[in-house]
């Protein structure tokens, strides 16, 4: 499976923070926020990562994460110079994806939970058709919302609905097979001129093969993609990592525990940081895996 991380568009909740810095390079706590997807990714055991973003946040972007060889991992870029929908993104990556099912996941969204990554390992392992993400919300009529029967199939979606059918939002992370290609290349843009991702789930829907995984109780979700769920995930992140004593999205430990890289090479990495508590952090992960 191949992966995609959307982090695009211009930030505009966000002003005038991003005015002068990319939205997923702002700091959650004591790492970037593209960490975050990245490390979602990474735990369903995707290595061949493509990266869409502006052409003024690219730059900064690939600066940060260079070509992933340090994590193990086949990082490349794209430009998406104008926001024009989700679905975009699989007619931008289509040279990536090639023949694979792909996951998409956005740029701003932080997921964390227990046995989180064996949830997406067993859904990333043979896709047919399309796997969506379910996480219990209280306001369900702010976000595109998912009903399924008693096997986990979906029944309907809404986007935004006045009264919703089930408190389940679909959140930023998707799996797809290959035919997502040839769905978003016969999409009908939307009256914003944006290519929908809730039409493509909706094909998938008709043609009975989409899933509706719930992450449930034991997982947290957060967009931070406005001042206040910045802060608030900010917050969530801190409070776990000090009381618990690990990190949540550490990408170095992730590419470690996934087997992408050995102890030696964590180390390494955590010597280049090795004047924060980031780096003395990879650092003693390593340590205590040789």
């Amino acid at each position: 499976m191949k992966g995609i991380i959307l982090a695009g568009g211009r930030g505009t909740r966000l002003h005038p923070i991003t005015l002068a810095v990319s939205k997923q390079l702002l700091p959650v706590n004591d790492k970037p926020l593209i960490y975050y997807p990245l490390s979602a990714l990474m735990l369903s055991g995707i290595r061949d990562i493509l990266i869409i973003s502006t052409p003024v946040d690219l730059p900064q972007i690939h600066r940060l994460l260079g070509d992933g060889r340090q994590l193990g991992l086949s990082l490349s870029y794209a430009e998406q110079p104008e926001p024009r929908g989700l679905a975009e993104a699989f007619l931008i990556g289509a040279d990536h994806t090639g023949g694979d099912p792909v996951a998409l996941v956005l740029g701003d969204n932080i997921f964390h939970g227990h046995r989180f990554d064996d949830v997406l390992q067993e859904n990333a392992r043979d896709v047919e058709g399309c796997v969506l993400f379910g996480y219990p919300v209280t306001d369900p009529e702010r976000y595109g919302v998912g009903e399924t029967d008693r096997e986990g199939r979906l029944v309907s979606i809404e986007e935004k609905p006045a009264r919703p059918r089930s408190n389940r939002a679909i959140v930023g992370l998707y799996f797809y097979d290959n035919e997502v290609l040839d769905i978003a290349k016969n999409l009908r843009p939307s009256a914003r001129g944006e290519l929908e991702i809730s039409d493509v789930n909706r094909v998938y829907l008709e043609r009975g093969k989409a899933r509706l995984v719930d992450l449930g109780r034991g997982c947290a979700w957060l967009d931070a993609g406005t001042p206040a769920s910045l802060m608030q995930a900010g917050q969530y992140v801190s409070a776990l990592e000090a009381r618990q004593g690990v990190r949540i999205a550490c990408v170095e430990e992730v590419a470690l525990r996934m087997g992408f890289i050995d102890a030696e090479a964590c180390h390494r990495l955590g010597e280049r940081l090795a004047s924060s508590d980031y780096g003395r952090y990879v650092r003693a992960v390593a340590e205590e895996f040789r």
